[in-house]
């Protein structure tokens, strides 16, 4: 048995060990394979709920629901609203706190009132090196980190989503329209709309991994690295001129570094670890 394998038994074994449990389950390929994995050790007694808000895009409400069609596993949507707490809105560096601490109010109520035994979040190894205030509030609330616990990597869960036909298994990370907007900046429902509107039509234009960062009159566009070329063209950047000036951007600007996960927490990481 490879260290893989050991890892993936590790996993099947610790939730076979729960008596019933609610993932929560946003679509990205870390919560697609647990709730795959919870489902293929608890069954029935498994439930994977989505959080519906301003923040959660269209786009991924439709991936997740091709996995739960899927693999037909027990899932519902609820209702979020991080929005109503002006901690929230503030996008201070700790605003996912704020965001998981209300998720995690709702899945607790969840599980009090339908008697289920726990709750199961996808964050795994390569997770506890980013600035992730949202792992506070999921452990104030006690939730299980199955995928952590089993030593998972990031690389290593695309793989076993891989094995396990996962559509999701190679689709690129894909965090809250809210880790958009730049720190200090006050989250709206129509700033996120905007970012949701100029993410889409960078996807329309053949683009596979990029974000849309906020910065008031100014937009930053991060392209992945190996699609830069692509966008590096006096054609493109007129195309990024007309979308986003229309979006209500006074500057449209092109990160020269490309795409990279957390670019807006690299001077936090650094204050944290000078």
């Amino acid at each position: 048995m490879n260290e893989l394998e050991s890892k993936e038994k590790r996993l099947r074994e610790d939730l076979g060990r729960i008596p019933s449990l609610v993932v929560a389950y946003s679509g990205g390929v870390d919560s697609a394979y647990l709730a795959y994995a919870a489902h293929q050790a608890l069954g029935e007694r498994m439930l994977a709920v989505t959080a519906l808000s301003a923040s959660y895009s269209t786009r991924d409400r439709e991936e997740a629901e091709k996995v739960v069609q899927r693999f037909n596993f027990p899932h519902e949507f609820i209702s979020t609203d991080e929005l109503a707490n002006a901690a929230y809105r503030a996008n201070n560096p700790d605003r996912c706190y704020f965001c998981k601490d209300e998720l995690f109010d709702k899945l607790d109520d969840l599980v009090s009132s339908r008697g289920f035994a726990a709750v199961a979040y996808g964050v795994n190894v390569d997770d506890q090196g980013d600035w992730r205030p949202g792992q506070k509030a999921a452990r104030e609330h006690r939730v299980l980190t199955p995928l952590l616990d089993a030593g998972l990597t990031k690389a290593e869960i695309r793989q076993l989503s891989r094995r396990a036909e996962l559509p999701v298994w190679d689709r690129p990370a894909s965090a809250c329209l809210s880790s958009r907007i730049a720190y200090g900046i006050e989250v709206t429902p129509e700033r996120l709309a905007v970012i949701e509107k100029g993410e889409e039509a960078l996807r329309e234009l053949g683009f596979r991994q990029f974000r849309v960062r906020y910065h008031e009159k100014l937009v930053r566009i991060e392209i992945a690295p190996e699609e830069l070329p692509r966008a590096l063209t006096s054609g493109m950047a007129q195309k990024f001129v007309e979308i986003f000036k229309a979006l209500g951007f006074t500057f449209v600007t092109l990160d020269l570094e490309g795409y990279r996960s957390g670019s807006l927490n690299t001077h936090l990481v650094k204050l944290a670890n000078p």
